[in-house]
């Protein structure tokens, strides 16, 4: 009845969702009386304890429904990933703490702010304890029979294949590979590919599929519309994956263009909500970064001024989100005028690959070494973090000449904008070779979430505490 994919799930979460934050409002108001004895004078208590007006409670309800629904939180297809969904939580409890918030300041101002700020936290956690108990659950005991979507894709080739390998990562939440289809006969040597695209209807009725993927290039588009034709008779869903993996510089959506349904090859990495929170997330952090290291920078500065000639600050033109080209600020921590000497600094991996950093360059100065091994030399960017020209997580803004050697498929980092740290610089930075770099960075440009972020901040801590990598 409740499977998860269905509607009924979604109303059966809605109503927990509802229940919990209710719940979550009671105890707020039952759990600061004591500690509000505890804390505050008696007449300022009497004063704050007075009853919830009774209007509170649907007008929580019909916010937190709204902007829940809204936020696409109980669109089970979209929040496939833990991760996901917990980001959707949070933020749309965090909007509708907002809205929320509007409301009483309009109405009831004098509503306790301690009970109002417990409220939300014990929102958050009740709403993701109990996710995280169902994801848990479906984990260990697996989905029930009818909870189970059999899954065919139609094509084993390159697209085919990484769809199934997809697919078997996501076994455990419901998705089950039953195979492919395909008329290569040498592909069912190696592959399970149970018949030929003639034999569609055949396999879905004998495998009881019920969501089918078409994966084939686009050679066979004429073919693929006679087989969706076909299926129109069939209880099975069909989706379609554009075979566009070599030629798009990221993912491809679907757009409404004057009204007519278009494949977009170039759409953002980051859609509108995402980068909102992103930018959020990159001026709280680089403001309370800069306000806390000033004293550092300060010394920093000194320091390299007494050690050798030539100014504080060094510029280098970057290449930053979708070719952008500005001016990237470090502390110094080389002789002056080290830059005309880059393409003579140049040197090869063990891989053929160039690479641009070394552990033994001789133009780095005394105070460069310690600042780079220390990672202090990066400070200054948390400037061009304020000014909009960089984030504090994403790929490395690289030097304009080393982007024209890049491979088509290498600019596709430049999708999301240029970050301080990044997954690569928390998986080996320096001493990895320069081709892993890009993998490492698209990695992050596939899967990029705030958990993410966050995540890469916490792990860069570490990374510089060791120094390892750094040079």
């Amino acid at each position: 009845m409740f499977k998860r994919f269905s509607t009924n799930f979604a109303l059966l979460a809605m109503a927990i969702d509802s229940a919990l934050t209710l719940l979550a409002l009671w105890l707020a108001s039952v759990l600061r009386l004591p500690w509000l004895r505890a804390v505050w004078p008696a007449n300022w208590f009497v004063e704050q304890s007075r009853f919830l007006p009774i209007w509170l409670w649907p007008a929580v309800l019909l916010i937190w429904v709204l902007v829940f629904v809204s936020a696409s939180v109980y669109d089970s297809r979209r929040n496939y990933r833990a991760v996901d969904e917990f980001q959707h939580v949070v933020l749309a409890a965090a909007f509708s703490g907002l809205a929320l918030a509007g409301l009483l300041y309009l109405t009831e101002r004098e509503l306790s702010r301690w009970l109002f700020v417990l409220f939300l936290l014990l929102d958050w956690v009740l709403l993701l304890g109990w996710r995280a108990a169902y994801r848990l659950g479906y984990r260990l005991f697996g989905p029930a029979t009818g909870d189970i979507r059999h899954v065919l894709v139609v094509g084993a080739g390159e697209v085919g294949q990484r769809m199934a390998a997809t697919i078997i990562e996501q076994e455990w939440m419901g998705l089950t590979f039953e195979g492919y289809l395909d008329d290569d006969p040498d592909k069912s040597a190696t592959l399970p590919v149970l018949g030929t695209l003639d034999d569609a209807e055949r396999v879905i009725r004998e495998h009881h599929i019920d969501e089918v993927v078409m994966a084939l290039p686009a050679r066979a588009w004429e073919r693929m519309n006679m087989l969706v034709a076909l299926l129109h008779a069939l209880p099975v869903h069909v989706h379609v994956i554009p075979d566009y993996f070599a030629i798009t510089l990221w993912k491809a959506t679907v757009d409404d263009f004057a009204g007519i349904p278009m494949i977009a090859l170039r759409a953002p990495a980051l859609n509108d909500y995402q980068r909102l929170i992103k930018r959020v997330f990159d001026l709280l952090i680089s403001s309370i970064v800069l306000i806390l290291t000033l004293p550092i920078m300060l010394c920093v500065a000194i320091a390299i001024k007494l050690d050798s000639r030539g100014p504080v600050l060094y510029k280098q033109q970057r290449v930053g989100e979708n070719g952008k080209l500005f001016w990237m600020l470090k502390f110094r921590s080389m002789i002056e005028g080290a830059d005309q000497l880059d393409a003579l600094m140049v040197h090869h991996d063990e891989n053929g690959l160039f690479s641009f950093k070394r552990p033994d360059d001789p133009r780095v100065t005394r105070v460069g070494h310690f600042i780079r091994r220390t990672s202090l030399d990066e400070l200054p960017q948390f400037l061009n973090v304020l000014a909009g020209d960089m984030s504090i997580v994403g790929p490395r803004p690289e030097l304009p000449w080393m982007v024209d050697m890049y491979e088509p498929w290498q600019r596709k980092r430049f999708a999301v904008p240029q970050g301080i740290t990044g997954w690569w610089q928390v998986n080996g930075r320096s001493d990895k070779e320069m081709y892993l770099h890009t993998e490492e960075d698209l990695y992050y440009v596939q899967n990029y979430s705030l958990w993410l972020d966050l995540l890469i901040v916490v792990r860069t801590v570490f990374v510089v505490l060791r120094g390892r990598g750094a040079y």
